[in-house]
């Protein structure tokens, strides 16, 4: 595996799932990729145990089923991971004792040109995790409004210059290619721009955002992983985004912290108790890991623990 496709935060995220109380029987990488973090995993299970492995992206699931014929652990189910509960139910697995989730694009579709991520190649305006559903992101910025695609670049790209950037979109369609998506990104906006980062980065991840709707994808894969753990079992996380971050720490803080009771109505201690329980985060690479995957600059690890 070359640095560029290095699982970020790997011995950091291990570390917390191995360290759940008790046998890990069943453990879920619920964003496969092209299994850094399962083929880690997998090291240090026990023979008998079992690793679901899931994405909805169909390249990646090609990957996991190859790791699934050479080893019988590896269980795979295709599907968004906001489904979690229904995929993993259809294989009958109701509980686990550990959940990952890696979230944002991978290495190898930024890589790979035909898939639309990147703005350093070019390629088909598509950006979507699942190429076989939903609207391309060509689809999405030659037919949406102005108003709409700079709320976009706005708030999901927190882009400064959003109103110029759809501006220039609207008035240059239709687009086609991520080439030309990216010249007009870069022409809208003043030379002065941030050292170091191109000046469609915001933009490209905003749109990619958009078209696989993956706030909303991560706020309902968040409430269904944490009630698949069982007592004792932890949810890891890993986000590249300071949305998706702050989305993280307000569930995880929010899990950790006991019910709101209105004052002299009398409970049970049960009910006064939180549900879950801080165990690591906000965990950042280290300096030795940065200098090996450059990736792991922008990554944040969040776990949590379920404790009822």
């Amino acid at each position: 595996m070359s640095a560029e496709h290095l699982p970020v935060l790997c011995s950091e995220t291990i570390d917390s799932l191995l360290s759940i109380e008790g046998e890990c029987a069943t453990l879920v990488d619920a964003t496969f990729g092209r299994g850094g973090h399962a083929r880690a995993l997998l090291e240090h299970l026990a023979a008998d145990a079992r690793l679901v492995v899931v994405d909805r992206d169909p390249e990646a699931i090609a990957v996991a089923r190859a790791l699934a014929v050479a080893d019988d652990r590896v269980v795979v189910c295709h599907g968004p991971f906001s489904a979690l509960a229904e995929l993993l139910a259809a294989i009958g697995v109701t509980q686990a004792d550990g959940i990952l989730l890696d979230l944002g694009v991978s290495s190898p579709q930024l890589d790979d040109a035909a898939r639309g991520f990147s703005f350093q190649q070019e390629g088909p305006l598509d950006m979507r995790m699942d190429p076989s559903t939903g609207e391309s992101a060509a689809d999405w910025l030659n037919s949406a409004p102005v108003e709409e695609i700079a709320e976009i670049l706005k708030t999901l790209g927190e882009e400064r210059f959003a109103r110029r950037i759809a501006r220039a979109i609207v008035d240059a369609r239709p687009l086609g290619t991520t080439a030309e998506l990216a010249d007009i990104v870069t022409r809208a906006q003043p030379r002065s721009r941030e050292r170091g980062k191109h000046p469609a980065t915001r933009s490209f991840q905003a749109v990619r955002m958009h078209v696989n709707n993956e706030l909303e994808e991560l706020a309902s894969a968040l409430a269904a992983a944490f009630e698949l753990l069982r007592p004792g079992g932890r949810l890891a996380i890993i986000s590249f985004h300071s949305l998706e971050d702050r989305l993280v720490k307000r569930a995880f803080r929010s899990l950790a912290s006991p019910p709101s009771v209105p004052r002299h109505i009398p409970v049970r201690g049960s009910e006064q108790q939180a549900r879950g329980r801080l165990v690591a985060g906000p965990v950042r690479a280290a300096a030795k890991e940065l200098s090996q995957n450059p990736r792991a600059r922008s990554a944040t690890l969040r776990v949590i623990e379920r404790l009822q």
